[in-house]
């Protein structure tokens, strides 16, 4: 199966940014983190989250990792994120001394990354004792993923639209499994739901097929099949009077504080 890789900042940013915010602000809200600290967002890709910690947590330093150098180029255009530095580094193997941070996040990334628990471990590594270790990722297995209209259809036409290798560490049990085995306390979850609406059917397609899990397939189909698969998520998405659609997806949040 071909990797999963995202260097377009701008057609992510259309396409996830504005979902990866949605859940952002309520997990920001639920974690209430004390103002002028230090962060690292690993997986940063275009700033979308490292955006929110500025706006929202006053940070003396924000510091966002990701392997994407065209995501990165892009967080870096975003007038919201000036004040962070973003640098090209490995989730497994973090460019940074221990204990340089109060806080560590990720949001969006684990499923992706090859080995969770040694990311989680580097997490805890680069936080101070009494910091913060914390992750929000789509639950991918239980449907809450926003491209799942698209990507189920697609699976029932035949076709195999490329899926994040490690779907199963979304889950609330596992999140929990990597946060205990980290030696992390004060743990706690939540599941957090957001909307989107769309203006049409039409905003929605062309948004939501910016993935690189669906857009070279897509590219890839005869032009009846496009129209087909185009008219099968359609039928399931429901319109306002006005042609508006709303869609909900759906996230698993957990965080946990490293031993004093």
């Amino acid at each position: 199966m071909p990797e999963l890789r995202f260097d377009d900042g701008a057609a992510y940013e259309q396409m996830m940014g504005v979902w990866s915010r949605s859940v952002g602000e309520v997990f920001l809200d639920w974690l209430k983190p004390a103002q002028g600290q230090r962060w690292i967002d690993v997986g940063c890709g275009n700033g979308a989250f490292t955006e929110l910690i500025l706006a929202r947590c006053t940070p003396a330093d924000v510091q966002g990792i990701d392997p994407s150098e065209g995501q990165l180029a892009f967080a870096r255009t975003r007038p919201g994120a000036r004040g962070a530095a973003f640098q090209t580094g490995d989730a497994m193997a973090l460019p940074f001394p221990a204990a340089s941070f109060d806080a560590a996040v990720m949001a969006l990334v684990l499923v992706f990354v090859p080995d969770a628990a040694k990311s989680v471990s580097e997490l805890v590594r680069v936080v101070r004792p009494g910091g913060l270790v914390a992750t929000y990722m789509w639950d991918m297995t239980g449907g809450g993923f926003p491209l799942d209209p698209i990507l189920d259809e697609m699976r029932a036409m035949g076709l195999s639209p490329t899926r994040p290798p490690h779907m199963e560490v979304s889950t609330l049990a596992a999140l929990k499994g990597f946060w205990s085995a980290a030696g992390l306390q004060r743990i706690a979850t939540r599941e957090i739901t957001v909307q989107r609406t769309f203006r049409d059917f039409d905003e929605f397609w062309n948004v939501e097929t910016k993935a690189p899990s669906t857009a070279p397939v897509i590219a890839a189909m005869p032009a009846a099949d496009v129209t087909g698969l185009m008219q099968r998520v359609k039928a399931r998405l429901a319109a306002d009077p006005h042609g508006r659609i709303t869609c909900s997806a759906r996230a698993h949040a957990i965080s946990g504080r490293k031993p004093d």
